[in-house]
């Protein structure tokens, strides 16, 4: 079976139709952010590669009556959540706090990052936790990473997002993207893909602004 990035495009398609300014990309965001993991699943495996319901129910490891389930919710969801928006140009603020942010987690200053959050702020790190920044093990879970990583400023078909960039044989290249939200100088809410790569594959652009 093709990744889900391969199958975005037919996706689309499948499921919902993609306004030409915010891509495929988008289209895989909106899967991402709406369905859990299994409904998403259904999903693609139905709406996109044409599987039977016998033939879904024994690669997710549920039953007929479940993938049924797992469809009719799925379809829901998608029909309710607003597509995404237009993507705008970062505020002055935005882009300072990136920077900032930036900064003190290559030089792994978690203090330092706390200052640029907000007492109630909201993390989700995609496919492994939703709740609140200050309850999750989110410093200790990037400092255990196998493999080389720092942060860089960067772009995502236009809209200024943090990178996460992965060292290669002799370079360093995107691996994933994190997206805030800013309200008085502090940081909000942090959507982290850090698990989710193959959501940077399926985007039109990808920029890395500085490294």
């Amino acid at each position: 079976m093709r990744d889900e990035a391969d199958a975005a495009a037919a996706l689309s398609e499948a499921v919902s139709p993609v306004d030409p300014v915010l891509g495929t990309g988008k289209a895989v965001e909106r899967l991402l952010l709406t369905l859990l993991p299994k409904e998403r699943a259904c999903v693609l495996l139905k709406d996109v590669f044409d599987y039977s319901l016998e033939e879904i129910a024994e690669l997710v490891d549920s039953t007929v009556g479940g993938v049924k389930a797992g469809l009719n919710r799925a379809r829901t969801k998608l029909a309710e959540s607003p597509p995404p928006a237009a993507v705008r140009n970062a505020s002055p603020e935005l882009k300072q706090i990136m920077r900032l942010y930036v900064d003190r987690f290559n030089r792994r200053d978690w203090d330092g990052v706390r200052e640029l959050t907000s007492a109630d702020a909201r993390l989700n790190v995609l496919e492994r936790f939703v709740g609140k920044f200050a309850d999750a093990p989110y410093f200790f879970n990037y400092e255990r990473w196998s493999w080389p990583w720092r942060l860089a400023l960067g772009e995502v078909d236009g809209e200024p997002v943090v990178i996460v960039l992965q060292r290669g044989a002799d370079t360093w290249t995107p691996h994933s993207a994190i997206r805030f939200e800013v309200i008085s100088q502090r940081i909000e809410r942090i959507v982290d893909y850090i698990h989710c790569p193959w959501v940077l594959a399926a985007a039109t652009t990808v920029t890395v602004v500085m490294a």
